[in-house]
């Protein structure tokens, strides 16, 4: 009894962690082929508003892409186990891929965005700033060999990284449009993408700590 009550909670573990897996990748890949690749068309009726700014753009949606396609494979143990070297080199390709995009956001936040509000530049901003921090505090804790730590800001990294596929979604869903224009509500549905999910992937990293 006691052998099975060990194992089970492990396969439910794997189990629950694969749905997560599938779902995800469902909702990152619908977001890539939706939101993401048409502007590589280079369409100005695409760009929009962006259109002045459509290399900043590009390089801040190349740089996103980068990151949202390599961070599953940081997070996949056997792969990491087996392809550690090529784990590495995929760890350099996400940290540049957010450098990218997080440079490009900046220079975005401080033009379009301020000419929009200067809340929507706030709110690029902080999402910029917390995702090249936990980021930093990854790549400095593998530095430091202490591979816990680096796995729960890695975790923290992605969660942010993925603040764009959440914020697509939301600014697309069905109510939203009442709430108010996009650019009242924008800078708000921004702050939302990540500081919510951040705020309960930190209660779980926490509530699974001894």
């Amino acid at each position: 009894m006691s052998n099975y009550s060990s194992i089970a909670p492990s396969r439910s573990k794997v189990l629950l962690s694969w749905l997560a897996v599938v779902f995800l990748t469902f909702f990152a890949g619908k977001f890539i082929l939706n939101d993401a690749l048409p502007y590589f068309g280079f369409e100005e009726v695409v760009f929009g508003r962006f259109w002045m700014m459509k290399w900043p753009l590009i390089g801040h949606i190349t740089g996103g892409l980068i990151a949202l396609t390599l961070g599953p494979f940081q997070f996949w143990s056997a792969f990491r186990n087996k392809y550690l070297y090529i784990h590495r080199w995929m760890g350099v390709g996400y940290i540049l891929g957010i450098l990218i995009a997080v440079i490009s956001s900046i220079a975005l936040s401080l033009t379009t965005g301020l000419a929009i509000h200067w809340t929507w530049s706030l709110a690029l901003l902080g999402l910029a700033a917390a995702w090249f921090s936990t980021t930093a505090m990854a790549f400095r804790f593998i530095l430091l060999r202490r591979i816990q730590l680096h796995k729960e800001w890695m975790i923290r990294s992605y969660v942010v990284t993925f603040a764009f596929v959440l914020f697509r979604w939301l600014t697309s869903q069905p109510f939203y449009n009442e709430l108010g224009s996009f650019q009242e509500t924008g800078p708000t549905a921004i702050w939302i993408s990540w500081v919510i999910p951040l705020f309960i992937t930190e209660i779980i990293i926490q509530w699974n700590k001894k």
